[in-house]
Order: C-alpha cells, then sequence, then structure tokens
C-alpha cells in the first residue's frame, strides 16, 4: 500500500492537517509498507502536537487500503470518549468496547475503541472477536498496563503513541516491546512555528534539598510528602496562586494524594472554591467534579498524582 500526503487532501470530512503531522503519517505508512505484519512501533510527539488527529487520519487511511480492522486502545474513559469522538470526526465509525457495551453488532464496524482493562476482560472471556485485527494503535503507550495484551495480537501492526517514550515502570524498558521509535517535532520546533503558544513561566525557590531519590530513580514518596505538606510551603503555594493566578481558573498537580488533599484543605480553608480528585474517587464522583471545574468560574482543581499523566 502506498499512501502520499496527495491522498490526505482528498479528505472532506475531520481537521485539516499541518505540515508535520503529515510527514508523521507518512513515515508511518512507509513503515507499514516495508516491515512485518507484527511489527510494533512507537511514535513520539509532545503534547499539543495532535497524536490523536494523526493516528485518526491513519485509521482512516488504513480502512481505505485494507480489508482489516483497527482497534485503539486507552487507559482512561475520557481518553475513550475523545478518541471514539475524533475518529468520528474523520469520517470512522467507530465502537466503544466498554463494560456495558452490546457487542451482538460487532460484525458492522471495522474501528473498535475499548480501554486497556475492559478489553482485557472481553478477551479473556471470548466476547470479542479480535481474528480480523490488522492494526493496533495504542494510546499513551508509555503505560506498561498495555503489554499484558500484547499475546492476543501477535499478527497484528501495533502502534503506539506517546509525548514520552520512556516506560513508566524502570524495570520493563519499551525497547522490549517496540521495534522501532519514530521521534516527531520537538517542543522548541511547534512553538518556533506557532503550532504551540509559548509558555508563560514563573519558579519559586522552595528548596528541593531535602528530597531524597529512591531505588526506581524518583523520589521517595515519604520525602516529597514531608516537602509539599509542611507549612511553609504551602504558604507559598497560595501566595503563588495569588500572585499568578487569582481570578482564574486553575489546576495543581501533586506529587501524590496525600499532598493533594493537604494542598485541597490549604485552599478551602482560605476561601476558595476547590476540588480535588484523585483514582480513589468513584466514577460518578469524578464526572460530577469535571463538570464542576468545567463550569465553574474562577475555580479551583487540585489533583492527586494519579493524574499527572494528562499533562507532561
Amino acid at each position: 500500500m502506498a499512501v502520499t500526503t496527495l491522498e490526505l487532501e482528498e479528505r472532506k470530512e475531520g481537521k485539516s492537517l499541518y505540515s508535520y503531522q503529515k510527514g508523521a503519517i507518512d513515515k508511518i505508512f512507509k513503515c507499514f509498507e516495508e516491515a512485518e505484519e507484527d511489527y510494533h512501533l512507537l511514535y513520539q510527539l509532545p503534547t499539543g502536537g495532535g497524536k490523536t488527529v494523526i493516528f485518526s487520519e491513519i485509521v482512516r487511511q488504513y480502512l481505505k487500503h485494507h480489508k482489516k480492522q483497527v482497534l485503539v486502545m486507552t487507559h482512561r474513559i475520557e481518553l475513550c470518549k475523545q478518541t471514539s469522538n475524533m475518529l468520528t470526526e474523520f469520517g470512522v465509525t467507530n465502537k466503544i468496547v466498554d463494560s456495558k457495551a452490546d457487542l451482538s453488532d460487532q460484525g458492522d464496524y471495522n474501528c473498535f475503541v475499548a480501554m486497556v482493562e475492559t478489553l482485557n476482560n472481553r478477551l479473556n472471556d471470548g466476547k470479542l472477536d479480535i481474528s480480523d485485527i490488522g492494526l493496533v494503535i495504542i494510546d499513551e503507550a508509555h503505560y506498561n498496563s498495555f503489554t499484558k495484551l500484547f499475546k492476543f495480537f501477535e499478527k497484528s501492526f501495533i502502534l503506539g503513541v506517546t509525548a514520552t517514550p520512556l516506560s513508566s515502570n524502570i524495570n520493563l524498558p519499551m525497547k522490549d516491546n517496540y521495534n522501532e521509535l519514530i521521534v516527531g517535532e520537538t517542543i522548541q520546533s511547534l512553538i518556533e512555528n506557532e503550532f504551540l503558544a509559548r509558555a508563560e513561566v514563573y519558579s519559586y525557590n522552595v528548596g528541593l534539598t531535602s528530597l531524597i531519590v529512591g531505588a526506581n530513580g524518583d523520589y521517595t514518596v515519604k520525602s516529597s510528602e514531608d516537602l509539599y505538606t509542611n507549612t511553609d510551603m504551602l504558604t507559598k503555594l497560595i501566595q503563588a496562586y495569588e500572585e499568578r493566578c487569582k481570578g482564574k481558573k486553575t489546576l495543581i498537580f501533586n506529587n501524590g494524594i496525600n499532598t493533594s488533599l493537604h494542598v485541597y484543605d490549604t485552599f478551602r480553608r482560605a476561601g476558595y472554591p476547590v476540588a480535588h480528585l484523585d483514582n480513589n474517587n468513584t466514577k460518578k464522583e469524578r464526572k460530577a467534579i469535571l463538570k464542576w471545574f468545567k463550569e465553574t468560574p474562577r475555580c479551583c482543581s487540585n489533583l492527586g498524582k494519579y493524574f499527572n499523566y494528562r499533562f507532561r
């Protein structure tokens, strides 16, 4: 199959593509043509560069030229829905495979979108037919939860996409699961060419000498919590918020859930509308909190470490 950027111009539905996105698609399809059917390719692009746009166009082109099906895997329900909506914008009819999905009509679809854990359950109970899956796309591929599903797709081309091509587990390097890495545009290049906005960065001297590096190369939970939950640090946080963000909708990302709860309590006692969100919240609570943040002007939301995957 030969796919060129000229073919991309034929698409009438969906979003227009930037030159670097077209270039990435050409490289990925060239790999399709030259590699074995079970090749594992990893594509890296900074957050905001449009990875979902790129792989949605890849799905559209793949289905146009192959009589095989496509599966897109995500690890959060929000990403699952966003991905499905983007594919629809590109004219790709798709079905979300969630815990409540009726799979009796799966034969009517050529593209499926699923969360990793739900998919694992459906595959293990034999309720999803994957015999005709030719392409598997993995969003946020640096999370190791996906690798347990590779055994089901030994004859499929796997495309992993991520902003950070470093495994979430130091003991499970990505080189063990992917044959090749294609590196996309840099953040600096995207900013210089006005594809990304230049960030305004403010820094504060908070003194990090008390942090201790653990065996996994990251700061230990205890040393991080001791630093970020002490009174001086929380006071500086309130000060920084009032200097730079007061009156604006604000997100605060914390090093851990316990720290996030301390931050929540600090802002609440200071009289600011604030919510705390982490992976212990139920689906109903999570939905309500995200709705509150979207609809409430001049609010502050602080998130536990579990949610740092959304912002790099």
